[in-house]
């Protein structure tokens, strides 16, 4: 492709082209490559972040509006949340039942939310047979509304409870908060499945997410800011597979770019809404197979 469509680096550290497409023909071009990656890919995935949900009216993290660029004291409690529920779990319930419990309303408004053009768009590509599987840090579970079936949610969801003890998990709907804090059968109390900062992945779920990098050979990475780690391995994961997964392509599409971007863990970098990209992506693709 001409340089004058995209900005292209040829980096000698890592096996591929760097391709950055913004507005115009370069982002027809950058649509157009992506549906004939994923069209022609025998195993692709999507990895998606919170900026695929913004449209669907939930505030992202770190974006310029997002709940902890504009609550500092949000972001200090998120990271105490993990140690409280350690030290004391009642008080840990206690503050979780006012912010995402049954009744909380940051719980309400993701019971609420629903899918935007983007969540539609990976479904239609997994009903179409390209993308296997979703991987997502999002917990708001709008890819099981939009239709997906085969998700992975890396960061949990608050549709469930979980014991740390034992690994269980419970529908939320199915367990009673007249007493806190819930406990399960082996009766260690219960914590939303979500992850906090400081609390391990658990390893069945991280497990599963490795073994869908190693097998894909078309990543789609919607919507993050790859900057939350583990989950900001996973493209480095495909990345470091060596010379012979050179041909393995990670297709970014974000509002702005991230560290992949910067890096060149991405082929290319797609500038633009994922409600708006994604759906031209889906159409491209369907015209092709």
């Amino acid at each position: 492709m001409a340089a004058s469509i995209f900005a292209t680096l040829a980096l000698p550290f890592i096996a591929h082209w760097y391709l950055i497409a913004r507005k115009g023909e370069s982002m027809q071009d950058a649509i157009r490559q992506a549906a004939a990656d994923l069209a022609h890919s025998s195993y692709a995935i999507a990895l998606t972040g919170a900026g695929i949900s913004t449209e669907s009216g939930l505030a992202d993290f770190r974006g310029p509006k997002g709940i902890w660029t504009t609550d500092k004291q949000a972001e200090a409690k998120a990271y105490q949340r993990y140690d409280m529920f350690l030290t004391d779990p009642r008080a840990y319930w206690e503050e979780m039942s006012g912010t995402v419990g049954t009744h909380g309303e940051f719980y309400k408004l993701l019971r609420q939310a629903q899918p935007n053009p983007g969540h539609l768009a990976l479904a239609r590509l997994e009903h179409m047979g390209i993308i296997k599987c979703t991987i997502t840090q999002n917990v708001d579970g709008l890819h099981e509304k939009a239709g997906s079936k085969n998700v992975i949610h890396y960061h949990g969801t608050v549709d469930k409870l979980r014991c740390t003890a034992c690994g269980l998990r419970y529908d939320v709907e199915k367990v009673s908060l007249d007493e806190i804090p819930p406990r399960c059968g082996c009766g260690r109390p219960l914590k939303y499945d979500v992850v906090h900062f400081k609390e391990p992945i658990p390893s069945d779920i991280m497990q599963a997410a490795e073994a869908e990098v190693m097998k894909c050979d078309v990543m789609l990475v919607c919507g993050t800011s790859a900057v939350v780690y583990p989950f900001a391995t996973l493209p480095r994961l495909l990345r470091s597979r060596g010379p012979a997964r050179s041909s393995a392509r990670i297709i970014e599409v974000n509002a702005e770019p991230t560290p992949l971007t910067h890096e060149a863990v991405s082929d290319y970098f797609i500038e633009g809404k994922t409600g708006e990209v994604l759906p031209a992506i889906a159409e491209a693709v369907a015209a092709l197979i």
